[in-house]
Formats: structure tokens, C-alpha cells, sequence
């Protein structure tokens, strides 16, 4: 057989360039990167509100037409916003000069005034007590209508309220009364001292005192001894304290009524039941160490 050329072919192949790989867009994971965290911020925390206290103003007044609006002027300006809420209660003890038109005028025009109409003398002691059993405040504090204290004094008294039970004002410039006046309060003093077993500077100032405390215990005498022998119990039975000195300024006009003979006489009564009680009757009661805060 005649050859033939066969010629065998080889299949062809096509050659692709080869794809280069594509980068796949990726993004970072989370957990890959670690940035260092900044410090968590601390929530802000919010101061706790306190909130402000009520007080009643308890002001006996006996023959102060002069006096009595320049007292509650001084009072409302010695409150200023440090309360929330305040009244005033007068007591006109039975006054033969013009006290209570004058009351009754301030009174139409301060809401926060109540006036109280005694149709007999009763005496500072009554009118505190009866002041007292008013008050619908947190606390409770007495102004001499006789506007005796400046407004700087009650301001400064008032700014303590809460630090204790009892605020205890005394007389930080005694020199302005009489030395006649001086000796036979530093003798009260001393002698008061002696029956309560404390070491007050004052008992007759501008307290402040609780509502409550002040409504548990009894108040037996309506005389001018009121405020020494409610600080007896009071302490006595444990409640804490705090002593502020304030200058005074001698009253303008009118006389004190402290050393009227039935005042002196209503003192000593006072005064003996007092003992009695804090160191024979009582003792058992009143056998505690109040707490002074400083």
C-alpha cells in the first residue's frame, strides 16, 4: 500500500493567561484589631437634694405697738429662702396699747401671719406652750416681740437648724445690758447648771427647738423660766445640741418684764419643781448625756 502521510495531529489547548487572584475587600474584623478601651466614664452622680425645712415663729408680745412690726420685718428677712415654708403666730398678751391694731394690719398683709388674741395676760410661758401646740412646722422657734434681736442674730441661729436637735443661742456681747442685769443672769446660769448637772452658757435665748421633741414633754410653767426648764427636760432626756453665740442690742424703747415681782416668784416655783423633778420624782426619765455638736 502506497504510505501515506499521516500526520496526527496534537489537540490543541488554549492557553488562558492565568487570572490573578482578587483581593477580597475585607474589613477589619473587631476581635483582629484591639484598641486599647478608654476608661469607662463614671456615671455623674447626682448630689442628693436635702431638702429645706419649715420652722414656726412663735412671738409673744405684750404692749409692743413700737416694736412688733419691726420684729416680723426682721424675722422675714432672717428666714430670707432658707425654709421652705414658715408662719408667724403673734400672741397679744392682752396689750392696753395699740399692739393689736398694729398686729392685725400685718397680718392682712403676710399670709404667713396668724394673730392670737389672749383676752387675759398670760405670760411668756403660756404663749410659747400654746404656741407650740399651734405649730404645724418641722421646727419651732420664740422672738421677743420686742425686736431685741437684730436681724443678724436670728439670721445666724437659724443657720444651724438641722445641725442638732436644739439650737442654744447665748448672749455673745453681754456688756450692752445692765451690770445689774449681767450678774443676776450669770447667777440664773450657774444655778441652772447645778440642776440640770450641764454646762450650758445660756438657758433664756432664742432656741430652736423640733416640733416634736418639744411637744413630748411637759411645759408647767407659763413664767419666764419656760425655755430653761423645757432645756432641762429636753437634754436631759438625750436630745443632741449645738451652742452659737449672737450679739444683741439693748431694746429701744419700754422696759423688761422679767424682774416684775410675779415673774421672780414664778421663776423660783419653777426652778424648785424643775430639781424635783430632774433629781428625786423623774430621775429615771431624765438621767441621760445629751450629745454636744460642736
Amino acid at each position: 500500500m502506497p504510505k501515506t502521510d499521516q500526520t496526527i495531529k496534537k489537540p490543541t489547548v488554549k492557553k488562558t493567561a492565568a487570572k490573578k487572584p482578587v483581593a477580597k475587600k475585607t474589613t477589619p474584623k473587631k476581635a483582629a484589631v484591639k484598641k486599647a478601651k478608654a476608661p469607662a466614664k463614671k456615671a455623674a452622680t447626682k448630689e442628693p437634694v436635702i431638702p429645706k425645712p419649715t420652722i414656726s415663729v412663735v412671738v409673744p408680745a405684750f404692749n409692743e405697738e413700737k416694736n412688733i412690726e419691726g420684729t416680723v420685718e426682721c424675722i422675714n428677712k432672717a428666714l430670707g429662702s432658707s425654709f421652705s415654708d414658715h408662719e408667724i403666730l403673734i400672741f397679744n398678751d392682752c396689750s392696753s396699747d395699740d399692739t393689736a391694731r398694729v398686729a392685725d394690719a400685718i397680718a392682712t398683709k403676710d399670709k404667713h401671719v396668724k394673730i392670737i388674741h389672749n383676752p387675759t395676760n398670760m405670760g411668756f410661758g403660756y404663749n410659747y406652750k400654746e404656741g407650740v401646740r399651734l405649730a404645724s412646722k418641722e421646727y419651732v422657734i420664740m422672738v421677743p416681740g420686742d425686736n431685741e434681736i437684730p436681724e443678724a442674730a436670728i439670721k445666724k441661729i437659724l443657720s444651724v437648724v438641722g445641725k442638732a436637735d436644739i439650737v442654744v443661742p447665748y448672749t455673745a456681747n453681754m456688756w450692752v445690758r445692765p451690770k445689774s442685769r449681767r450678774l443676776v443672769s450669770q447667777a440664773f446660769v450657774t444655778l441652772m447648771n447645778l440642776i440640770t448637772g450641764l454646762n450650758l452658757r445660756y438657758y433664756n435665748g432664742t432656741c430652736v427647738l423640733k416640733s416634736e421633741a418639744v411637744k413630748s414633754i411637759p411645759i408647767k410653767t407659763h413664767g419666764f423660766a419656760y425655755m430653761a426648764t423645757i432645756l432641762g427636760r429636753l437634754l436631759r432626756s438625750g436630745h443632741s445640741f449645738t451652742e452659737i453665740g449672737v450679739d444683741i442690742i439693748q431694746r429701744e424703747t419700754g422696759e423688761s418684764k422679767a424682774f416684775a415681782f410675779k415673774n421672780v416668784v414664778s421663776v423660783v416655783s419653777a426652778l424648785a419643781g424643775l430639781f424635783i423633778e430632774l433629781r428625786i420624782s423623774s430621775r429615771d426619765i431624765y438621767n441621760k448625756t445629751p450629745k454636744r455638736i460642736v
